[in-house]
């Protein structure tokens, strides 16, 4: 395989065009009144498999919530029934349906194992357009006139109380735990694994909302997202794709590899073009992109599988990241539904071999991940669907007041515990300087 010159994300900067600006805000604060709502956002980011610039699901007409054990098969009998939008949640705990693992670790945040909804409203934003695809196209007047709380005439809030943010683990057993995984590598038992630590609030009382819109000013991703379930929020600023599907094709986009930019713009030039040829971090995205090409191998027609880009460099506002894209023809005798099942939980977020590295992460991380690396997104009515992966997100849950969010890094052979320690820090800035 050789490295890519395909560049599947463009980024135009910062919305210029502050009347849409102010439409996704009040059509988010619009969408938060119900109890179930949805909104993705590409940041104004372009790719070659992005369909809409903006996607907001408010209310539910119908909802499926599953714990795990036969989820993914209730999933593909609510998308035979209703073959309408949907939107909806994978937790990473899905992995216990497909193999035979266990997750030990308290659930303190309690989302579903798996949750899809067919919106009651639904509404799109391509080339700068709004249009209602479900519902009664009067609600975008609904929303023009609706006043969203960082508006100046909106009535005040209620400020939040300021954050005791802790870590699960300090960094004396965080370095213990990644000598220990190192041992495991080199017994041989797995070539890498995705190592994850927890930092949480507890008696957070926040504006979802409000932390979501920061988030995604500090730091806009072409993945971001919010989804509200009842008192549970993901607020996510995710730069990864893990599937989607287009016709029939199905493209995966694995992240391994990050890299601190450099305000500089002649040293963060410097920086990109050494991390392009760093062969520690290209050793653990070629090993994720072999796991992915396995796990698409499941579903696609013999020899479709194939790698449209090595090692592709993209710059987010606080990193650069490596990315690789890996596409297939799906099998027709193959149910789409199968084909997620096939691929999760993502091998950008569990390691190779993939079985025993979830059992390792089960075993050496201090904390359930639920819907932490799992996936949120939507399937359209004649089956396409898109999905990220669930990082550099805020995991809250209001009703308790705890607030979680996790961050981690690859681990192979070379790794260096202190740098890994710092990756995860610099992976945890932008959500921390949003609560702060």
């Amino acid at each position: 395989m050789q490295a890519g010159n395909l560049k599947f994300f463009t980024f135009a900067g910062k919305m210029n065009n502050p009347d849409l600006s102010l439409f996704k805000s009040r059509a988010l604060s619009w969408a938060n009144t119900f109890d179930i709502c949805c909104c993705l956002d590409s940041s104004d980011y372009k790719d070659g498999f992005g369909r809409y610039d903006f996607l907001i699901a408010a209310g539910a007409k119908h909802s499926i919530n599953c714990r795990t054990g036969h989820a993914f098969e209730a999933l593909q009998l609510f998308y035979e029934t209703h073959k309408n939008w949907m939107f909806g949640l994978f937790s990473y705990d899905l992995k216990n349906e497909n193999e035979s693992l266990s997750s030990e670790h308290p659930d303190l945040l309690g989302f579903p194992d798996l949750f899809f909804f067919v919106p009651e409203y639904l509404i799109a934003v391509d080339n700068g357009i709004p249009h209602v695809l479900l519902g009664d196209p009067s609600v975008l007047d609904v929303i023009d006139n609706h006043v969203a709380p960082s508006e100046p005439e909106s009535e005040a809030t209620e400020c939040s109380q300021p954050l005791n943010i802790r870590q699960r683990m300090d960094k004396t057993t965080y370095l213990q735990k990644i000598d220990e995984l190192k041992q495991h590598i080199l017994r041989g038992d797995i070539y890498e694994v995705t190592y994850c630590q927890e930092f949480f609030a507890e008696h957070a009382a926040i504006d979802p909302q409000q932390v979501y819109l920061s988030l995604k000013e500090l730091s806009p991703t072409p993945f971001s997202g919010y989804f509200k379930i009842y008192d549970r929020y993901i607020l996510s600023s995710s730069p990864e794709r893990f599937l989607c599907k287009r016709g029939k094709k199905l493209i995966s986009q694995p992240i391994k590899g990050t890299a601190k930019r450099n305000p500089d713009a002649k040293e963060d030039a410097l920086v990109r073009a050494r991390f392009s040829t760093d062969m520690k971090e290209q050793t653990e995205n070629v090993m994720i992109v072999d796991l992915v090409r396995n796990d698409l191998t499941r579903s696609a027609v013999q020899g479709s599988v194939k790698v449209e880009e090595l090692f592709g460099i993209y710059s987010f506002p606080q990193v650069h990241q490596m990315i690789s894209t890996i596409s297939c023809e799906l099998n027709p005798d193959i149910h789409f539904v199968e084909a997620i099942r096939n691929t999760f939980p993502m091998g950008s977020m569990t390691g190779a071999p993939k079985i025993k590295a979830m059992k390792l992460i089960d075993k050496y991380e201090l904390s359930r991940r639920g819907a932490y690396s799992g996936s949120f997104g939507y399937i359209t009515p004649d089956g396409d669907f898109d999905f990220n992966v669930i990082i550099r997100s805020i995991l809250y849950q209001q009703s308790r007041q705890y607030l979680s969010f996790q961050v981690g890094g690859a681990i192979t052979y070379s790794s260096d515990p202190e740098s890994e320690y710092e990756e995860c820090m610099l992976k945890a800035s932008a959500m921390i300087q949003t609560l702060s």
